[in-house]
């Protein structure tokens, strides 16, 4: 059986002795020429790109993401362009995979199939649905198993154990750990050891998926994380892109300097 590319980006950077280096940017931020720009830069040093749908009721996306957000459904942005990015973007780059990450109200009235059709002939190789928690997301991501498409659960420092294995024994090659009890872009409100130590509890009862850490990731606290499969960087990066939407600079430079930077942190 071919193996997919997220299981491929894990295995190059396990070979590195590094995590897997995870990015996140909301589609269309802050054009649609600005946004594939943005991924074919950070492409040489991130592992897997994530692109967020834009949203105006998000759940866990903080003030950054919100403001990506807002600039992108300002601009007229819709589902359809999403995967006209990531079709333009793998025309380049189609060794690197592209995870979704979104609502499942987005996914519902676009229509599920329709949604996984599009998915395919675009070529996202995964998916995550914030608003979709198990069991209610088993049928849908059994759907995206079919289509040979991650569904990536979340796993959080509240999930119990005897959910823990549940969850895990229906996810795919890849589950999210949501790091801790807040929203993206918060400051880190435990240490990186005790992040940590709780990481290795769910290593410990899950067999062979990577597990990757999201929230509270930025160049001051990766290095203290590197002991993961992988760890995901958004809302700085986000937050690269206002900094330079405001100064009239080129955020495709000031982000690729950024994830440059990150990736430094954990070689």
């Amino acid at each position: 059986m071919t193996k997919s590319l997220i299981s491929l980006a894990f295995e190059k950077a396990k070979k590195e002795k590094r995590p897997a280096l995870l990015s996140y940017t909301v589609a269309g931020d802050t054009s649609f020429q600005k946004s594939v720009e943005i991924l074919i830069s950070i492409s040489k040093n991130v592992d897997i790109v994530e692109i967020g749908f834009p949203h105006s009721t998000p759940i866990a996306d903080g003030g950054q993401i919100q403001t990506s957000s807002h600039r992108s459904l300002k601009n007229g942005f819709k589902m359809n362009h999403i995967f006209q990015i990531v079709k333009k973007y793998k025309k380049i780059e189609n060794s690197k995979p592209v995870i979704l990450m979104g609502y499942y109200n987005m996914i519902y009235q676009y229509n599920e199939n329709k949604f996984l059709k599009s998915c395919k002939n675009s070529g996202v190789d995964g998916v995550i649905v914030v608003d979709l928690p198990w069991p209610e997301n088993r049928k849908f991501a059994k759907k995206c198993k079919t289509k040979n498409i991650c569904f990536v659960q979340l796993l959080s420092p509240t999930t119990s154990n005897l959910r823990l294995r549940k969850i895990i024994k229906d996810s795919h090659e890849m589950c999210y750990y949501i790091s801790m009890l807040s929203t993206t872009g918060g400051k880190l409100k435990v240490s990186p050891n005790n992040i940590m130590k709780n990481y290795f509890k769910i290593k410990k009862i899950k067999i062979n998926k990577n597990l990757v850490n999201g929230f509270g990731i930025t160049t001051n606290t990766i290095s203290g994380l590197k002991r993961a499969d992988g760890l995901v960087c958004g809302s700085q990066i986000c937050k690269e892109i206002t900094n330079s939407f405001q100064k009239r600079q080129n955020p495709v430079t000031n982000v690729s300097k950024l994830v440059y930077n990150l990736k430094r942190k954990i070689i």
